[in-house]
């Protein structure tokens, strides 16, 4: 692998990590509040669609991006409403949120007399530092190349990582995830916490999904990101619950992502090899680092919160 090669990889990696740190940050943000929400693959196909269907109709990518965030946070209220206020297990209303969005997003782009799949976007995003630090060699297309959102994605993992260790907020929500009685009883709604932070995961869900569909794949198709909301998931537990770990766990999985068409036209061995096989990294990659992360005593000092996946009696204190 050749330099320019190795440059073309990493910035490939960035630009396709990119919704998985939306959707890693908002994932760590809902387990931090005791959470446990396995509806991320569907709230950011519901990002996605919703998100592209008004960049298409208004050709304003603003809009687009509002309006995704906006449908993942109400789509999540769904999860919130099942596993806070109902008490029902978190792991059957997540399964249920993504099956659910899964074919919601799926009516929704076939819906209507004008159906959205096969169309491309009218509007999509682009490198917003064309020419001069981006001509730097090596570091300008690594770190100036890109398109808004991936800036945006950095402030995003700054910003959560300052909200969660030090704000008062963030260790009002840090409690709820540790010790909701305790917490409650020095003063903090542990549902309206919840809910909340709920609500922020999935909005970022949502922006992750729209990140699909308006800039790495702007044409409508079914199911547009793959299994992007699974691996998210994952990464939580690699990050170990740390913004800024997620993001290097994001753009890792994004070169592996990468990697499968770099190999491909390297010749042989490589162009021997199927590609539904190397497609397959990004998840052997996955169920490696579970595995790693997991077993024996190292999953103790993964900094899992301690309430995470129960639910909350407050009659129990």
């Amino acid at each position: 692998m050749n330099e320019s090669t190795l440059i073309l990889t990493l910035f490939a990696a960035i630009g396709l990590g990119t919704p998985l740190v939306f959707g890693t940050i908002g994932e760590i943000i809902t387990e931090r509040a005791g959470n446990l929400n396995l509806g991320v693959q569907g709230m950011m196909l519901v990002g996605a669609v919703a998100g592209f269907w008004a960049t298409y109709n208004t050709e304003s990518l603003l809009l687009g991006v509002i309006i995704a965030m906006i449908a993942g946070a109400l789509f999540s209220v769904i999860h919130a409403f099942a596993s806070v206020t109902l008490r029902v297990s978190q792991i059957v209303s997540g399964l249920a949120l993504t099956i659910f969005g899964t074919g919601l997003s799926s009516f929704l782009g076939e819906a209507g007399s004008e159906p959205l799949v096969g169309e491309p976007s009218k509007a999509t995003f682009e490198p917003i530092l064309e020419g001069g630090l981006a001509d730097i060699p090596v570091i300008g297309p690594l770190i100036f190349g890109h398109d808004i959102l991936v800036y945006v994605s950095w402030l995003v993992v700054a910003a959560a990582s300052f909200y969660l260790f030090h704000t008062r907020m963030g260790l009002s929500l840090r409690a709820v995830g540790e010790d909701p009685a305790s917490a409650e009883s020095a003063g903090v709604n542990v549902s309206r916490v919840r809910y909340i932070h709920i609500m922020i995961g999935g909005a970022l869900s949502g922006l992750a999904g729209a990140y699909y569909s308006l800039a790495l794949v702007p044409t409508w198709q079914n199911e547009p990101i793959g299994a992007a909301g699974w691996i998210a998931i994952a990464l939580v537990i690699l990050a170990s619950w740390r913004p800024w770990r997620a993001l290097f766990a994001a753009y890792l999985f994004g070169a592996a992502e990468r990697v499968q068409f770099t190999l491909q036209t390297m010749g042989e061995p490589w162009s021997n090899v199927p590609s539904s096989v190397l497609a397959m990294l990004p998840f052997v990659l996955a169920i490696i680092a579970m595995i790693v992360l997991t077993s024996g005593k190292r999953a103790k000092f993964l900094g899992a919160p301690a309430a995470l996946g129960l639910p909350y009696f407050r009659e129990q204190r």
